[in-house]
């Protein structure tokens, strides 16, 4: 059975409370994204975590960069990884600095807006490989050869969450895109199966598939969506939900639902194109409110 993403559904998975209202209470998100080429990706992302909800953020970005992200996001702690070449960091000295940080964040988001390549794949293998037991979102670069890691995701219990478009899914399962966007469904299940992981397979529709085969779908937020940046937003949603202790299928359906939503209400406003990523994510604090206080059950029928 596929269960429909809406309002309804959600008010069925509360977020967790959030205690005594404290930072820590709300759990660390730490965001490893961003490039030379794309420093943006690392700043949508890690706001996206904020306004999900997670208490602290912490982002790390290449060294050439880190000063502008920390001007542009003045709430997050910037941790400076070291340049390598092309775009890349230097995944091994970034290893060392970023394992001991991944024992202290709630969630970890790795590849929003990363280089491809081997020196991407290598850290993500050993931070998801390290003693962390934080939940990890992979989106992007981070996505690229996976399946030859899949005992490595495996290993991880299904506290993982991949976030990938058709040719990343392609690359991830060794197929061809045309394979993958005539059957997104089919492609989400087995690569749900193969890393024990759940897959949000992103497109026109969305589907969301977790390592025991269940799944959900959420028929898109507008065409709007498909723009530069789009991506790093989602995933930093979903990060920041997980830091504050939601589990990952029900992060995945969240920031699935409020990415979408979001994109609907600047349709309305803004018209079918031309709105930011950066302006998704500040409808979303106003959106989890109106879902809590059941005010938009009308979407649920209307679509």
């Amino acid at each position: 059975m596929t269960i429909a993403i809406t309002a309804d559904t959600l008010r069925g998975l509360p977020l967790p409370d959030s205690g005594n209202g404290s930072k820590e209470a709300r759990g660390s998100a730490l965001v490893i994204a961003g490039s030379v080429e794309v420093p943006g990706a690392a700043i949508l992302a890690g706001t996206a975590a904020l306004r999900a909800g997670a208490g602290k953020l912490q982002m790390s970005i290449a060294a050439g960069t880190a000063p502008h992200a920390a001007l542009a996001v003045p709430e997050a702690l910037v941790v400076r990884l070291p340049d390598g070449e092309d775009g890349h960091v230097d995944h091994r000295v970034a290893a060392e600095v970023l394992l001991p940080r991944t024992e202290r964040a709630a969630a970890i988001l790795i590849g929003a807006g990363m280089a491809s390549g081997e020196p991407t794949r290598a850290l993500t293998a050993a931070l998801l490989s390290g003693p962390a037991q934080a939940p990890f979102v992979l989106d992007a670069a981070s996505i690229d050869g996976l399946c030859a890691q899949a005992e490595v995701l495996r290993a991880r219990g299904g506290q993982v969450v991949l976030t990938p478009h058709a040719g990343e899914m392609a690359r991830c399962l060794g197929c061809d895109r045309d394979a993958v966007e005539a059957d997104p469904l089919g492609a989400a299940r087995k690569a749900a199966e193969i890393l024990g992981a759940v897959v949000v397979m992103k497109g026109a529709e969305t589907w969301i598939v977790d390592p025991a085969g269940e799944t959900w779908h959420y028929a898109g937020g507008g065409a709007g969506l498909a723009t530069s940046g789009s991506g790093d937003v989602l995933a930093g949603l979903i990060v920041g939900l997980l830091a504050r202790g939601t589990t990952p299928a029900a992060a995945a359906a969240w920031g699935v639902f409020l990415h979408g939503e979001a994109g609907r209400r600047l349709a309305q406003t803004c018209g079918p194109i031309g709105f930011l990523a950066r302006e998704l994510a500040g409808e979303v604090p106003g959106l989890m409110r109106d879902v809590a206080d059941g005010k938009m059950a009308w979407r649920d029928s209307t679509g």
